[in-house]
């Protein structure tokens, strides 16, 4: 019987961390890998003033950035499974850096999934000042002998990196990759026209400052941009989007898992979460647990079948 009741009884204290009124409990914090303003931070603050009511806890978020996204993964890693610690991040560093670094300090499945909370595909972006209007301009350039055009990243092993990378060993024509510290100055180097290309999400295209766009790396048309084709419709059988999501610590209880996966789902229909997705262009699309689980499995062998066939594991 005492074999019966102690699991139970620490099953039923793991959840207490997640209902226990605040007063009795710490500060609940959602890690991020990006600084104040970028996407993730301003989604994470979303979902902590949705959490903090449905937990009556208080929850804060934290911003710890550097070496694509790896260090804020490996505090959530090694922080205590209690469900006081949980990460909210983009695909990159779950599924690419693991493969991609020589030595992230964690594994795909050192982190439980709780839920995704929003995917976008990523656009092929240009500048009016390239002369670029179409994939065939780019293409044309490319194969010109003694061309060199740039595409632009925020880091080696990022999800525009790789999209990048791998059409440009689809292609055949040469890309030089310049790696940026974030997307604000990518953006100033494609207006000053060091950059020709850059792959990311809708968001960060400026129709008014003369961006264009040139193609979207999903299967389907971008709403947003439905004159842009996409790139299996130019003969390219690409497919990049990044996705953001809730993790915990390897070894945290199911019961928490359980909390949070519901308190997720709840929060991504709260109007004010819906409005803060559309105005970012990253449209919420939740995925429970179970089915966000498998994405990042996928996802995870999909990025490192492409790191090896393309020899792009990162040298140190």
């Amino acid at each position: 019987m005492r074999a019966l009741i102690r699991p139970l009884a620490a099953a039923l204290l793991a959840l207490a961390v997640v209902v226990t009124p605040a007063a009795a409990q710490q500060t609940i914090v959602i890690t991020t890998s990006f600084g104040p303003a970028a996407a993730t931070d301003v989604i994470a603050r979303l979902l902590a003033a949705e959490f903090t009511p449905i937990f009556n806890q208080n929850f804060v978020v934290k911003n710890v950035t550097g070496a694509a996204g790896t260090i804020a993964t490996n505090e959530v890693v090694r922080a205590r499974p209690d469900g006081t610690n949980i990460l909210l991040s983009p695909i990159g560093p779950i599924t690419i850096q693991p493969t991609f670094m020589r030595n992230a300090g964690y594994r795909t499945t050192d982190l439980i999934p709780i839920c995704m909370t929003t995917r976008a595909p990523l656009v092929l972006m240009t500048h009016e000042r390239t002369g670029f209007t179409s994939l065939a301009d780019v293409l044309a350039r490319g194969r010109v002998a003694g061309n060199t055009l740039n595409y632009g990243s925020t880091g080696p092993g990022t999800t525009p990196h790789l999209s990048m990378a791998t059409f440009a060993r689809m292609s055949g024509i040469p890309l030089t990759h310049i790696s940026y510290r974030g997307p604000a100055e990518l953006v100033i180097a494609l207006q000053a026209g060091d950059v020709h290309l850059y792959a990311d999400i809708p968001n960060l295209v400026l129709k008014e400052s003369g961006f264009r766009v040139l193609a979207t790396l999903s299967p389907e048309r971008n709403a947003a941009f439905p004159d842009a084709p996409t790139m299996r419709e130019l003969g390219f059988d690409l497919d990049f989007s990044i996705w953001l999501g809730l993790f915990a610590p390897l070894n945290t209880p199911q019961p928490i898992i359980d909390r949070y996966e519901a308190a997720c789902e709840r929060a991504t229909r709260a109007p004010a979460v819906i409005q803060g997705h559309e105005r970012l262009q990253m449209p919420v699309m939740f995925r429970n647990a179970r089915e966000f689980a498998a994405i990042v499995a996928s996802d995870a062998a999909r990025f490192r079948r492409t790191i090896e066939e393309g020899n792009l594991r990162a040298a140190e």
